[in-house]
C-alpha cells in the first residue's frame, strides 16, 4: 500500500513537473526581456540605481523573479530567471534600450540618433518654454493644503511604499504651483511614460495633418493588405483602437501585446500579421499594436528616417520646452508609440499644459485647436470611454474619477501614470508612479481641485 501511495505522489509530482514547466517555459523569456529592457532604459537613460529600478519599476511578479546583470562598459543588461531564459539588452545613444533578437548585436550597438539640439537653454527661460518658476504665483490657492496634499501623495522615506508615487506636479492657470518628489527624484528625473507614449504618436499624428502630409480618413495604404478586408483599415481606425485587427492586450501572459514588445524585432511588421476579427471601426479594443501601426505610417507619411526620428522633438517636444523627454525605437528605428518614453513631471505637464491650452503654447501653433478637439472626442465604439489616444474615463472601474467634473481627459501609463487635464478648472496634474494599488487618484484631483478658487 505504501508502495502505491508513494508511486502515486511521484506521477503527480512528475505530472505537476510537466504542467509547470509547459506553462512557465514559454513565459520565461518574456520576463527576463521585460526586466532586460526595464533595467538597460532606467539605468542608461533615465540614470537611475538598479537598487531603485528593482524596488520600483520591476518589483511586481512574475518580473520581479528576474536577475539582471547590468555591463556598464558597453551599456547593456542580461536577464535570467533562475539562470533560464537569458535575454540581453544593449543601449544605443539617441534610441534608447533594445533587446538582442533576429538582428545581430554588433549592428544593433553601432545605431544611434543624434537629438536634435532645440537651440535654447531652459535655465534662462520663464515657465513654461523653461524652468525658472516666478516668486509670485496665483492668487486664490490654499498653498498650504495644497502642499499638504502633495506631501502626502508620496511615500515617507524608509517607510513601506504603498502610494508607490515617483513625482506629482501641478498646473492651474498655466502656472506651475506644486511639484513634489520620492526622496533621489527631482524636477529633471526621466520617468518611464509607458502608454502615455500613444498619447505623444496621436499629437506628432496631428501635426502631419497640420502640414497636410496625413489624412485621417484615407486607408492605412499598407502594400500587404491590399488582397484583403485589411485594406479598409483607415488612420483614424486606428487612433480610435477601432482597427479590428486580432488583439489581446495583456502584460501578464503570452499576448500579441508581449510577443509583440518583447519577441519582435520589427513591430510594424509584426503587427501587419495580424488577422482581421471585426468590421473596422465597428469594435473598440485597446491595443499597442494600433499605437505602434500609427507609428509605422507615421514614418511611411515622412518617408526620411532622419526627419522621422527627429519629428518627435523637433516638431513637437522643443516647441513646448519638452527638452526631458526621450522616446525610445525598435531594433529597426520604428518608434515604440504603444510603451517607450521617458520624460520629466515638468515636461508631461508642458504635454498637458499644451492640450489645456487647445493646442497653442505661448503664443506658438504647435497643433491646430481642432485636432485639439478630435484627441479628445469620443471614440464611436468605445462606449465615451476613449477619444483620439486620450482617455475620458478611467479603464478601471475602482479608479472611476467620480468626484472629478466630467471635462477631464487624460494620457494613461501601464503602472499609474497619468496626465490629467481638466479645462474647467484650468487645471493639469501629472502623476507619475508605479502602482496605483494604494493610491486613489480620484481623491488626488478631488483635493486638489478643493484648493483652487471657486
Amino acid at each position: 500500500m505504501k508502495k502505491l501511495v508513494r508511486r502515486i505522489l511521484w506521477i503527480l509530482l512528475i505530472a505537476l513537473i510537466i504542467v509547470v514547466t509547459w506553462f512557465a517555459w514559454p513565459r520565461v523569456p518574456i520576463i527576463t526581456a521585460f526586466a532586460a529592457k526595464g533595467m538597460c532604459s532606467s539605468v542608461f537613460l533615465a540614470g537611475k540605481s538598479p537598487e531603485r529600478v528593482a524596488a520600483e519599476d520591476l518589483s511586481f511578479f512574475p518580473i520581479s523573479l528576474a536577475k539582471c546583470k547590468i555591463d556598464y562598459e558597453e551599456k547593456s543588461v542580461t536577464a535570467k530567471v533562475f539562470g533560464l531564459g537569458k535575454r540581453k539588452v544593449v543601449f544605443r545613444e539617441g534610441l534608447g534600450a533594445v533587446i538582442v533578437l533576429d538582428k545581430a548585436e554588433e549592428e544593433l550597438m553601432a545605431d544611434s540618433f543624434e537629438i536634435p539640439d532645440p537651440g535654447y537653454s531652459q535655465d534662462t527661460i520663464p515657465w513654461p518654454l523653461g524652468d525658472m518658476i516666478p516668486e509670485k504665483l496665483p492668487e486664490g490657492v490654499d498653498y498650504e493644503k495644497l502642499n499638504s496634499i502633495l506631501d502626502k501623495a508620496i511615500d515617507s522615506p524608509d517607510a513601506e511604499p504603498t502610494k508607490k508615487t515617483l513625482g506629482v506636479v501641478v498646473v492651474y492657470n498655466n502656472e506651475l504651483i506644486g511639484e513634489n518628489y520620492l526622496e533621489g527624484y527631482d524636477s529633471w528625473t526621466k520617468f518611464h511614460g509607458w502608454s502615455m507614449t500613444k498619447t505623444v504618436t496621436g499629437a506628432m499624428a496631428g501635426a502631419l495633418v497640420q502640414e497636410g502630409r496625413m489624412d485621417v480618413s484615407a486607408p492605412t495604404g499598407i502594400p500587404e493588405w491590399d488582397g484583403d478586408a485589411r485594406k479598409n483599415i483607415t488612420v483614424e481606425n486606428i487612433l480610435h483602437m477601432s482597427s479590428g485587427l486580432e488583439w489581446v492586450e495583456n502584460y501578464f501572459t503570452i499576448s500579441e501585446a508581449t510577443v509583440m514588445l518583447m519577441q519582435s524585432g520589427d513591430m510594424f511588421a509584426s503587427i501587419k500579421g495580424s488577422k482581421l476579427e471585426h468590421e473596422p471601426g465597428t469594435y473598440w479594443n485597446y491595443s499597442s499594436g494600433d499605437a505602434n501601426l500609427l507609428s509605422g505610417l507615421l514614418r511611411m507619411a515622412i518617408g526620411d528616417e532622419n526627419e522621422y526620428l527627429g519629428y518627435a522633438y523637433t516638431r513637437l517636444f522643443h516647441r513646448i520646452g519638452m527638452l526631458n523627454t526621450v522616446v525610445e525605437t525598435d531594433a529597426r528605428k520604428l518608434f515604440v508609440a504603444s510603451s517607450y518614453s521617458y520624460g520629466s513631471t515638468r515636461d508631461w505637464a508642458r504635454f498637458g499644459m499644451l492640450f489645456l491650452n487647445d493646442g497653442i503654447f505661448e503664443g506658438d501653433t504647435v497643433l491646430i485647436p481642432e485636432w485639439v478637439e478630435y484627441m479628445k472626442t469620443p471614440a464611436p465604439a468605445s462606449d465615451d470611454q476613449y477619444a483620439g489616444t486620450f482617455w475620458l474615463k478611467e479603464p478601471e472601474v475602482e479608479n472611476a474619477l467620480v468626484d472629478v467634473p466630467d471635462d477631464v481627459f487624460f494620457a494613461d501609463g501601464f503602472l499609474g501614470q497619468r496626465i490629467y487635464v481638466i479645462p474647467s478648472k484650468k487645471l493639469v496634474v501629472v502623476r507619475m508612479g508605479y502602482s496605483l494599488s494604494g493610491f486613489s487618484v480620484n481623491d488626488f484631483l478631488r483635493d486638489i481641485i478643493a484648493t483652487l478658487p471657486a
